[in-house]
C-alpha cells in the first residue's frame, strides 16, 4: 500500500518528526529475512518558489497574504525551511505535471515500492 501525503510542511523539524515516528514502526516490523528494506517516509521536495506559486494560485491567497490579510503564511510572512536532503526533487518550475509524475513513479519503480520489477524497461 502506497500513501502520498502531500503537506505544507515548512519546518525541518515536523519533517524530522514524522520520519522518525515512521522509522520507528519501520523497525519494528522488519525481520532479517526480509529481501528489500524500503523507507515508509520519503521526503519530495516539490520545488517552486513563491513566484510560481503566486502565478498559480487560483484563490489569490499569495496576493492576500501579502497585502497582510493573511497572517503566517508559508513563503511570505512565515518562514520555509528548504529541505537539506530530500530523497527527491521535483522541480515545477521546469518541469511539466507528465515529466514530475514520471519521475516519481522511476523514483519508486527504482527503489522498490510498487511491488513489480519491469523488464528491458530503462529508466
Amino acid at each position: 500500500l502506497i500513501v502520498l501525503a502531500a503537506f505544507v510542511s515548512p519546518y525541518k523539524a515536523d519533517r524530522d518528526k514524522v520520519r522518525q515516528l515512521l522509522d520507528k514502526d519501520r523497525s519494528e516490523e522488519d525481520d532479517d529475512d526480509s529481501k528489500t528494506k524500503t523507507k515508509r517516509f520519503i521526503e519530495v521536495y516539490v520545488k517552486a518558489d513563491v513566484e510560481t506559486c503566486e502565478h498559480r494560485d487560483p484563490k489569490g491567497l499569495y496576493k492576500k497574504a501579502k497585502a497582510g490579510e493573511i497572517k503566517n503564511f508559508t513563503g511570505i510572512s512565515a518562514p520555509f525551511e528548504v529541505p537539506e536532503n530530500p530523497d527527491l526533487v521535483l522541480d515545477t518550475t521546469e518541469k511539466s505535471v507528465d515529466e514530475l509524475t514520471f519521475e516519481l513513479m522511476v523514483y519508486l519503480e527504482v527503489g522498490g515500492y510498487l511491488g513489480y520489477e519491469r523488464k528491458n524497461r530503462k529508466v
